[in-house]
């Protein structure tokens, strides 16, 4: 029963899933400080209100604060376009750069279009039906 347990403890998917956890929560820190302290005042300054929690209304001795839900729904967008532009638009520029640096393979062989086999680019015939390739 322990070993099983180490098992699935030392798995890599385990270890690698609780290593991004903690960078996530790390990561979480960051985006909303930089949305709180930098991005929101610059709304604020532009708009001359960067905070709309004291938006409400009432109705029948009902107090509802739209305003509230306003400031959740900016925050959500201000932090996913900061992950966005700060996080996947740098990582797809480094994994395309990666990429780029790699050499393709030119394939050494084409299949024969009438029986399949593996032929060499330059063929003109199949070795093993005989049928023409161009």
């Amino acid at each position: 029963m322990l070993t099983g347990f180490k098992k699935f403890i030392t798995r890599g998917n385990v270890v690698d899933l609780a290593i991004g956890v903690v960078i996530g929560a790390a990561f979480n820190g960051v985006v909303n400080s930089l949305v709180k302290d930098i991005i929101t005042p610059l709304i604020g300054a532009i708009a001359h209100t960067p905070d709309f929690s004291a938006m409400s209304f009432t109705m029948r001795g009902s107090v509802f604060m739209y305003g509230d839900l306003i400031n959740a729904a900016v925050s959500f967008l201000l932090v996913a376009a900061a992950v966005y532009y700060f996080v996947v638009l740098p990582m797809n520029a480094l994994t395309n750069r990666i990429k780029r640096g790699e050499e393709s393979v030119d394939p050494a062989e084409k299949n024969c279009p009438e029986c399949l086999s593996k032929i060499p680019l330059k063929a003109r015939r199949c070795a093993f039906c005989t049928s023409v390739v161009l």
